[in-house]
């Protein structure tokens, strides 16, 4: 075999590129990635690095996330990635939070999560703003990286321990019939997966077109708080209720929307809805919102921070909450399905998450891909 010929060339260097290139050397394929930047910075450094499981959609999103969480946890020892906290607790600040939280744990997803009065979980985690909460519910299925730092040391873990090749800075022109084209050279593969990620417009758009994709722009933000707070796992509330679709396609969740409605129509305009999670500095990582768009604005709105920073502190008990970064991402939206898998010739593949969903499903969703090739 040439230099140049692989077994599997997977293009982009995201969380899904990766996957999938993890996925192809676990079967024993030679493998190469390329990618146009020469590092990662897209949507897959830009998140929470929350490997979220609970609250994801029924079905085949559920069941990708609880094994793209399993292989998380394999690969972040192998790679040297902190898990920095586990679990999730999802305050119910109202009482019709509590009857989604409280239908929820009686389905099949929400086995091994705990029920817990609004003393209870002051009890457990006095980090939360229990005071007039009706409750809440704690997963321990979640887990929780630093993105920024994982996605790096999971690439040069599979360039240097897996055999990886790895070539940062080629734009691939052209990629079917068993070649891969950049603007300097060629590559032959057996198979090649397309990853685009946010670049919707460039060599996958011949095989997306049929598909109704855009763009959802979000805004995030690094808050200190005041020296020794601790988070006890990932923290989300009643917005996370009505867009999250484990709790959303549930009955008790139409009442939910509809009081915050009334109450909180301007952060759901905005898509708000609160996580946190804490690095290992101690800041924590905030957000977020969500805008749609074919082409996203860059300028980040401080009225959106603000209503952000809000959440947190009806959800937190903070005494401080300085904000040290701000940064907005943006990933694909657009379509009912969270992901999208397309065959468009025996010998490629073309994978889109159209639903913010990559770091907690990609994984499975590579699985998936080979399973189904």
């Amino acid at each position: 075999m040439s230099k140049n010929a692989f077994d599997v060339v997977v293009v982009g260097a995201g969380i899904v590129g990766l996957a999938h290139a993890l996925e192809a050397r676990r079967r024993g394929l030679s493998v190469a990635v390329i990618e146009r930047d020469h590092r990662c910075v897209g949507a897959s450094i830009r998140n929470f690095g929350f490997v979220t499981v609970t609250g994801q959609g029924a079905g085949t999103t559920w069941d990708r996330a609880r094994r793209s969480r399993d292989v998380w946890a394999d690969v972040a020892l192998q790679a040297g990635i902190a898990v920095l906290h586990k679990g999730l607790w999802l305050l119910a600040q109202r009482p019709l939070a509590w009857d989604v939280i409280e239908a929820f744990a009686e389905t099949e997803m929400g086995r091994g999560c705990e029920l817990h009065t609004a003393a209870s979980a002051a009890a457990q985690a006095p980090e939360l703003r229990t005071d007039g909460a009706a409750g809440a519910l704690f997963s321990p299925h979640e887990l929780r990286v630093e993105s920024r730092q994982a996605i790096p040391l999971l690439a040069r873990w599979l360039e240097l321990a897996q055999g990886v090749t790895f070539l940062y800075g080629e734009e691939v022109l052209a990629a079917d019939a068993g070649e891969v084209r950049t603007a300097s050279r060629r590559f032959q593969a057996e198979r090649i997966v397309l990853c685009p990620g946010t670049e919707l417009n460039g060599v996958a758009l011949p095989f997306l077109a049929g598909y109704s994709l855009a763009l959802t722009r979000l805004q995030m933000l690094r808050v200190r708080p005041e020296p020794g707070f601790r988070l006890s796992a990932a923290v989300m509330s009643d917005l996370s209720l009505v867009r999250y679709r484990g709790y959303a396609d549930l009955p008790q969740a139409q009442p939910l929307l509809a009081q915050l409605q009334e109450e909180e129509a301007q952060s759901l305009a905005d898509g708000i809805h609160l996580i946190v999670v804490q690095s290992a500095d101690g800041t924590l990582v905030v957000g977020d919102s969500h805008h749609k768009a074919t082409s996203p604005e860059p300028f980040a709105s401080e009225a959106v921070d603000r209503d952000i920073l809000r959440h947190l502190r009806l959800t937190l008990d903070l005494t401080q909450a300085e904000v040290v970064e701000r940064w907005t991402g943006v990933y694909p939206t657009g379509i009912e399905q969270d992901c999208l898998i397309e065959a468009p010739s025996d010998s490629l593949r073309v994978v889109v998450v159209s639903s913010g969903t990559g770091a907690s499903t990609a994984f499975g969703i590579a699985q998936d891909t080979f399973n189904q090739w």
